[in-house]
């Protein structure tokens, strides 16, 4: 057993005995040291080791995930909670979370929307019209992949594998990365393939473009916005949302759900992770146990 599994272990059993907490509350705390843990470990830093600096990056990270400032907040408690008890057990002799801030939670971020706000969206798409096969394929697709619009409206069928449960993304750059896909996905998009797409005349050049406009041809991204937006008011939703919002929701919907940021950062496809040697190194497989484990759409 590693040092920093073995204070975690100490640290749950602290906060059960002589905190007395209850078991939803003492694994939020141990969900929100695993992740610094997870930060940690890849930067060979010990507890001991860790510095203000180092806290700062870390919550720096959780910002660029999109995470809500409440999310934000609950993890820097559960972390200061941590150093709390290193600090009783001598284990520190300096506190390096006492200087972290809590973000304010009145500040803009970015909107995030609850499973039961994307489940009323989907629900709230019109299945008589032409384009509802479609439109329910893409919002699935969104949220379950975490992929940006313009990484959505290029997507091609020649980047789905589906047989090996993965989906191939050209992002940033034209940096490549394997995105786990949820059956849910697949069934969507074979079902609009099956019944829409296969009779569409198909302009040259978009026959192997995934999602079509109703002339053949590719979708726009401002096309995905008019989708969302329109949805959204059908709805009665009064958050400002856009598809960024779709992929602001997978990440902390996995985050809270108890997914390993490392797997998160990866899906996403941020710049400050793929240029980390461990990243680009994942086994895939990882990844793919990650989102089947912990994205909602895979709870039964």
């Amino acid at each position: 057993m590693s040092s920093w599994e073995r204070y975690i272990k100490h640290f749950v059993s602290f906060l059960k005995i002589e905190k007395g907490l209850a078991e939803n509350s003492i694994f939020a705390y141990q969900n929100d040291v695993a992740k610094l843990f997870d930060f940690s470990v890849v930067r060979n830093l010990e507890v001991t080791d860790l510095t203000f600096d180092h806290l700062k990056e870390f919550i720096a990270d959780l910002y660029d995930l999109g995470l809500s400032a409440r999310t934000q907040a609950r993890i820097i408690s559960g972390v200061k909670q941590f150093f709390g008890f290193l600090m009783l057990e001598n284990v520190v002799q300096n506190d390096p979370s006492e200087l972290l801030e809590m973000p304010r939670l009145g500040r803009k971020l970015p909107e995030v929307l609850s499973i039961e706000e994307i489940d009323q969206l989907i629900e709230a798409i019109d299945m008589s019209k032409a384009e509802s096969h479609r439109n329910k394929a893409i919002l699935e697709t969104l949220y379950s992949c975490g992929l940006r619009v313009s990484e959505l409206v290029n997507l091609r069928f020649s980047q789905l594998y589906f047989e090996e449960g993965f989906i191939r993304v050209i992002g940033k750059g034209n940096k490549e990365r394997l995105i786990p896909v949820s059956e849910s996905v697949e069934h969507e998009i074979q079902i609009y393939n099956d019944h829409v797409r296969r009779h569409q005349t198909i302009q040259p050049g978009n026959e192997n473009i995934v999602f079509l406009n109703r002339r053949g041809g590719q979708l726009t991204r401002v096309m995905i916005f008019t989708i969302i937006k329109d949805l959204a008011k059908a709805v009665g939703l009064k958050k400002t949302i856009s598809p960024h919002t779709f992929r602001h929701s997978f990440a902390t919907h996995m985050i809270e759900g108890g997914a390993n940021l490392r797997a998160v950062q990866e899906m996403l496809g941020h710049e400050s992770i793929t240029t980390t040697e461990i990243y680009t190194h994942l086994d895939q497989r990882f990844l793919r146990d990650a989102i089947i484990t912990f994205h909602p759409r895979n709870q039964k």
